[in-house]
């Protein structure tokens, strides 16, 4: 069972291409996309039952249990993670992410600042969108 979690952590954390997280493993690329999608779901079942499970919908963030344990005060951070380059030209320049020159995807988090959770993931944004506006478009209240 802690290997199980582990791999579904770390699958989580990083997002790594699955033919080399089933390396890390021991596991085929088929095997790893079986397993990923056998342990997404427990996952998320579990961090449900805890209370631990970030909010998705925006406006429940004022009232999560996440948000007011401690001192009630969040910190915003917006995250990407790099993705397959689009075929379509319209959505390559919209995930193309200068800075960085990959094409990402991205979230915006809400985090307690007293015990460094996550409060809040917003919806995923094409990577070029600015945080301040993926923010908004999350219309966190």
């Amino acid at each position: 069972m802690e290997d199980k979690l582990l791999f579904i952590l770390v699958y989580q954390k990083i997002h790594p291409l699955q033919t080399m997280h089933g390396l890390q493993f021991g596991l085929s690329q088929p095997q790893t996309h079986s397993w990923i999608h056998r342990l997404l779901p427990v996952l998320r079942q579990a961090l449900a039952a805890l209370e631990m499970a970030p909010e998705r919908d925006a406006s429940r963030v004022a009232t999560s249990p996440l948000m007011l344990e401690g001192a009630p005060a969040g910190a915003l951070d917006g995250t990407e993670r790099r993705r397959q380059r689009p075929t379509d030209a319209e959505k390559q320049r919209a995930h193309y992410r200068g800075k960085k020159k990959a094409h990402t995807d991205k979230h915006v988090l809400l985090i307690n600042e007293y015990t460094s959770t996550v409060v809040s993931l917003s919806p995923t944004v094409a990577g070029h969108t600015h945080d301040k506006k993926a923010a908004d478009e999350a219309d966190l209240t």
